[in-house]
């Protein structure tokens, strides 16, 4: 893709006429500014990176066998466990609204 001197040329007026000739050595600037920022972080992170790699070491893993799952009569002790939590949920839900409603009645 060659870029003759007539499409450069419509190429300089469009952006003249888009950012207009006042504020295009503002734009120009900023980009440049942003340009630079962009490659000293890149260059930063590639610097953390080569810092920070050490040599690879491996070792062995050692496997464990795993007990079996538990008997189903501890469904027993969940459900128990669940209604009591539930009791509790509703039981904070009502100090909440207690406390609610006397905000609301103090505020009046």
């Amino acid at each position: 893709m060659n870029l003759g001197p007539m499409e450069i040329g419509l190429i300089i007026l469009a952006v003249l006429l888009l950012f207009g000739y006042k504020k295009l050595p503002d734009a120009s600037r900023s980009m440049g500014r942003s340009m630079r920022i962009f490659k000293s972080e890149m260059k930063g992170m590639k610097d953390d990176d080569v810092r920070d790699k050490e040599p690879a070491a491996t070792s062995p893993v050692r496997g464990e066998i795993a007990s079996p799952s538990p008997a189903p009569s501890s469904t027993v002790d969940l459900d128990a466990e669940a209604r009591a939590a539930e009791l509790r949920a509703a039981e904070l839900r009502a100090q909440a609204a207690r406390a609610r409603s006397a905000a609301v009645d103090g505020s009046r």
